[in-house]
């Protein structure tokens, strides 16, 4: 989407910047199913590490029935393990705790290091947008209110590092929760509306003019099943 009309923001883009572009590269091996048979016991950390190694990937809160399935254990043992890990962290003083949000739990920063993640988050608050930040950026705004995982599935590639980066510039902002998937949609924010200089959504320049002709359409497709 490199070529719609957003690119109108272009004063926000700096092709030189390639700060989320190292989260945006898509790429996906597979993985032999025999690899994916396990015992939790096996792993050097036991089923706190298992626990722990899923929590760092995910980009919403997960559940303790969501954990307990994909590591094949009774949830009694999973919701054992996130207090014991909550108590550790807690004991170790470490930068990061769990957290119940949602029904589901999730790593975050702890409250005490607000301060210093602030600053670290808002130093390049000055710095222009790269490629890949407005063109996720123009998907969220033509297709709002829309999820991450819906954001990554247009353009073909992992945008949660891109998300992250639109949140903290107050351009975009959570703006509602999936009822069945409980996935987070995002839509964007007054602040947006007033870097582009327009009243309302309504603004945005059509699309119509930006997309393929009906007939290369056809050809694309035919292509595809080629």
């Amino acid at each position: 989407m490199s070529d719609t009309p957003v690119r109108e923001i272009a004063d926000l883009v700096d092709p030189a910047q390639s700060v989320d572009e190292t989260t945006d590269e898509g790429i996906v091996e597979e993985v032999p199913q025999d690899q994916l048979a396990f015992d939790v016991n096996d792993f050097p950390g036991g089923l706190k590490s298992a626990i722990e190694a899923v929590l760092m990937v995910v980009d919403e809160p997960v559940t303790e029935l969501e954990l307990a399935s994909v590591l094949e254990i009774p949830v009694p043992d999973v919701e054992t393990a996130l207090a014991e890990l909550e108590e550790g962290y807690a004991a170790q003083q470490r930068g990061f705790t769990l957290r119940q949000v949602g029904g589901g739990w999730r790593i975050y920063s702890r409250s005490d290091y607000a301060a210093v993640v602030s600053k670290f988050i808002l130093a390049g608050q000055q710095a222009k947008l790269t490629q890949a930040s407005l063109e996720t950026l123009a998907v969220i705004a033509y297709r709002q209110p829309v999820s991450r995982s819906r954001v990554s599935a247009v353009r073909g590639v992992n945008v949660d590092g891109v998300i992250r980066t639109l949140l903290t510039r107050g351009l975009i902002e959570e703006v509602g929760t999936d009822e069945e998937s409980t996935a987070t949609f995002y839509g964007t924010t007054s602040y947006f509306l007033e870097r582009l200089g327009l009243q309302t959504l309504d603004d945005l320049p059509a699309l119509a003019p930006y997309l393929p002709e009906v007939d290369m359409l056809d050809e694309i497709a035919e292509s595809g099943r080629a």
